[in-house]
C-alpha cells in the first residue's frame, strides 16, 4: 500500500454497483490515520451543488497513484487491455476491433457491452502492484 500526502494526484477505485472497477481522478486533501484519505475528485461533483467538486473519505485500499503516460509506438491492437475514459472515469476493457483510422471498439467484460472510442480517450491499462506500475504483458 502506498502512502500519499496532501496535493498528490491519485485515482480512486469505485466499488459501487454499476461503477465497479472504474477509476476516478482525484487529489489528496489529507490523510486520516493509517487507513483512509480525504480526496477531492477532478471530474465528479456534488449532487446538491453541481458546481462544487465532490469531496469524500475513501479507504486507503481504494486509492492508487496517478498512472504514468505510456506511449505505444504501434498503437493499440486487438485484445489489448486498455482503460477507456467514459462517464468521468477510467473503465477497464479490451480492444475488440478497429473502426476507421482513429477509433477502436472496446469490449467491457463486466457489463458485456462493446463501445467505440476515439484513441485519445484510451490509455494502456496498468496495474499498481507492490508499489510499482505493471502492464499485463509484464505480469505473464
Amino acid at each position: 500500500m502506498a502512502f500519499f500526502k496532501s496535493g498528490d494526484e491519485v485515482e480512486v477505485c469505485s466499488n459501487q454497483d454499476g461503477f465497479v472497477g472504474s477509476y476516478y481522478s482525484a487529489t489528496v486533501i489529507k490523510k486520516h490515520g493509517n487507513d483512509s484519505y480525504e480526496v477531492q475528485y477532478k471530474n465528479l461533483i456534488t449532487e446538491d451543488e453541481p458546481h462544487r467538486p465532490l469531496i469524500e473519505t475513501v479507504n486507503a485500499e481504494e486509492i492508487r497513484p496517478k498512472p504514468p503516460k505510456v506511449v505505444l509506438a504501434s498503437g493499440f491492437g486487438s485484445n489489448d487491455v486498455v482503460d477507456a475514459f467514459d462517464n468521468d472515469g477510467w473503465w477497464v476493457g479490451k480492444i475488440s476491433r478497429k473502426k476507421g483510422s482513429d477509433y477502436f471498439y472496446v469490449f467491457f467484460d463486466t457489463y458485456m457491452v462493446e463501445i467505440p472510442y476515439p484513441s485519445f480517450r484510451l490509455r494502456a491499462h496498468l496495474d499498481w502492484v507492490n508499489g510499482k506500475w505493471v502492464s499485463l504483458k509484464e505480469r505473464v
